[in-house]
């Protein structure tokens, strides 16, 4: 009996000690992006569910400045200009204005991408791979909430410069989203007009304002 609670401690402890390892870990990344004045991040984005024959990829960038980002993913472009969210798609010549809040935690933005783990997970240290000689170490978050549709996110980070170099989200259906990052660019000059909604570009555009 006495060999068992020494178990059991034991695991306790490891376990405690590999959550606060990989808080440390997700603390220093944070720290790091919010730190650069802008981030522009091109990635390869992958979906994939053998059960529903489902698998798709494709590739997208994102620029992120402060809560403002520019999204091109699939055909269609997000901007939000810290306001107001535009979704601009060309093949049905439609765009979509709607008010969004940065203060809603339901709300996953581009702008939340790097910094989402920091509340309404567990973590866990998990494997370290080597990718073309750098060395990827994940952590596993796992939703606090019970009802959430993810299963669990492995996240896996650059040991030497802190940053994102994957992202992988299980759902409960089967399905698997993967974000990996191909090029991770900081401080860059970006056109003042970048993050502005200049309506007279799209003449033939059905504009939807939503609120």
């Amino acid at each position: 009996m006495t060999k068992k609670i020494i178990f059991l401690l034991f695991v306790l402890g490891v376990t405690t000690i590999q959550a606060q390892n990989a808080k440390s870990l997700l603390d220093e990344v944070s720290s790091k992006v919010k730190n650069y004045s802008n981030i522009v991040i091109s990635f390869k984005y992958a979906i994939n569910n053998p059960a529903e024959n489902v698998s798709q990829e494709t590739r997208g960038d994102v620029t992120l400045q402060g809560n403002k980002y520019l999204l091109n993913l699939m055909g269609a472009k997000q901007m939000y200009d810290g306001k107001k969210l535009h979704v601009i798609i060309p093949e049905d010549e439609e765009i979509n204005i709607s008010s969004q809040s940065e203060d809603d935690d339901a709300s996953v933005t581009p702008s939340k991408m790097l910094t989402f783990y920091e509340d309404g997970y567990t973590y866990k240290m998990d494997i370290v791979q080597n990718v073309n000689g750098r060395k990827i170490q994940y952590v596993k978050l796992i939703p606090i909430d019970s009802k959430s549709d993810l299963k669990e996110i492995l996240l896996g980070i650059d040991k030497q410069t802190k940053h994102i170099y994957k992202m992988i989200q299980k759902q409960n259906n089967g399905t698997n989203v993967t974000i990996t990052v191909n090029s991770f660019k900081t401080n860059q000059p970006l056109s003042k007009t970048l993050f502005v909604f200049d309506e007279s570009k799209y003449g033939n555009y059905y504009i939807n304002r939503l609120d």
